[in-house]
C-alpha cells in the first residue's frame, strides 16, 4: 500500500466524506480516487467506509481505526522529509499556523515580525478558524502549530502547550449607560443588546455558562468570528460586546469605551498545539519561545515526545494582554 492510496483516505473524510471534493483537492478525478479506495479496501480486507446507494455516509468501526494509524503514517512521512530539509538547510522552509483571528490580529504580529527578522527565508503562512477548525488543521498536517483556546474534546493526538489566559472586556460606545456603573454585573449587561463571538469559539459557550449559572438570559443580537467586525457594530449602536481584552487598543479605538469584565467571566486558556511526537524543525522551536517564552526548546520538545516528567509550565496570567505587552496598556483600557 503507497502513501497516495492513505492520503487519498485522510482527503475523503477531511472533506465530508465527498469523493468528489476529495478529488478536486488532490487534482485527480472521481472515478480514479475511487479505484485508490477499492484497492485500500481490498488490500486489507474491510470496509473502510459505510455506504448507502453508492455513496458513502460514515466510517466503519475498522474505518475509524485505519484512519487514525493512516494520519500517524503520514505525519511521519512529512517528518521524515521535515529531518531531511532540516539537515539540508536550517534556515529556510515554510511554517503553516492555525490560529484564531483574535490571535493572528492582535497577539501574533509583534511575534510574526521578529521571526521574519530571524528567518527571513522561512515561508509563513497563517490560517484562520474556531478552536474545532485548528485542532483539525493540526492533527491533519495541514498547519505545523496551532494557537488558540484549547478545543473541547482535544483528540490525545495532540500536544497542548498552555502560554496565557486571556480575559474578557466589555465594549460599548461613549457615553454608554454602562459606563457609570460602579461595579459591571452580568445582570447590568443582560439589560443590553450583546454582540460576541459564533458558538464554534470557546468564549461564547464561557459566556453563555455565566449567564446561565445566574439565571439570565443574555439577548445575543449578533455573532462573529472576527472581532473587528465586532467593533464596527458596537461602534454602529447595534450592542454592546463581550470580547478579548487584547482586542482593545484606547488609541486606535477612540469610538469605543472599555470595561473589564475579567471578575465575570472564566478565561480562556490560549495553548499551543502540536502533533504529538512530531518532528519540528528548529525555526519552529524558536516561533513558539517568541510567542511563548516559558515554552524553551527542552521543555517543548520532551513534552512532545510524550515524557510526562516534562509538563508544560501552568499559563501566566496575562490579564488578556497577549504577548510582548504588558499591564500598563490594561490600565488604560477602561475610558469613560
Amino acid at each position: 500500500m503507497q502513501l497516495q492510496h492513505l492520503r487519498c483516505l485522510c482527503e475523503i473524510v477531511r472533506h465530508g466524506l465527498s469523493v468528489t471534493r476529495a478529488a478536486e483537492a488532490l487534482r485527480t478525478s472521481q472515478p480514479a480516487l475511487s479505484r485508490q479506495l477499492a484497492h485500500v479496501e481490498r488490500e486489507l480486507g474491510v470496509a473502510v467506509f459505510v455506504r448507502s446507494h453508492r455513496r458513502l455516509t460514515d466510517l466503519t468501526p475498522a474505518g475509524r481505526a485505519v484512519l487514525a494509524t493512516a494520519r500517524r503514517m503520514l505525519a511521519d512521512a512529512e517528518s521524515l522529509a521535515r529531518i531531511g530539509r532540516d539537515f539540508a538547510d536550517e534556515a529556510a522552509g515554510t511554517l503553516t499556523v492555525a490560529t484564531t483571528h483574535t490571535q493572528a490580529r492582535y497577539a501574533l504580529p509583534d511575534v510574526i515580525k521578529r521571526f521574519a527578522v530571524r528567518y527571513p527565508q522561512v515561508r509563513l503562512t497563517l490560517r484562520q478558524g474556531s478552536p474545532a477548525e485548528i485542532t483539525q488543521l493540526v492533527q491533519s498536517g495541514a498547519a505545523d502549530l496551532g494557537i488558540g483556546s484549547e478545543a473541547p474534546g482535544q483528540s490525545g493526538e495532540l500536544v497542548a502547550l498552555p502560554c496565557y489566559e486571556m480575559h474578557r472586556i466589555v465594549l460599548t460606545p461613549p457615553r454608554h449607560p454602562l459606563l457609570r456603573e460602579k461595579r459591571l454585573t452580568l445582570a447590568a449587561l443582560a439589560r443590553y443588546p450583546i454582540i460576541t463571538y459564533d458558538y464554534a469559539f470557546v468564549g461564547r459557550s464561557r459566556l453563555a455558562q455565566a449567564f446561565e449559572a445566574q439565571g439570565l438570559a443574555p439577548d445575543i443580537v449578533l455573532s462573529a468570528i472576527d472581532t473587528d467586525v465586532i467593533k464596527a457594530y458596537v461602534a454602529s449602536g447595534v450592542g454592546i460586546a463581550v470580547v478579548a481584552g487584547m482586542a482593545f487598543d484606547p488609541a486606535r479605538d477612540r469610538h469605543l469605551r472599555a470595561l473589564d469584565a475579567s471578575h465575570l467571566f472564566k478565561p480562556n486558556t490560549i495553548c499551543i498545539s502540536v502533533r504529538r511526537n512530531a518532528y519540528l524543525r528548529g525555526y519552529v522551536y524558536e516561533f513558539i519561545e517568541m510567542f511563548a517564552p516559558q515554552l524553551p526548546r527542552d521543555i517543548v520538545g520532551r513534552a512532545v515526545a510524550g515524557d510526562l516528567s516534562a509538563a508544560p509550565p501552568a499559563a501566566p496570567h496575562a490579564g488578556g494582554d497577549p504577548p510582548g505587552r504588558g499591564p500598563a496598556r490594561r490600565r488604560r483600557a477602561r475610558r469613560r
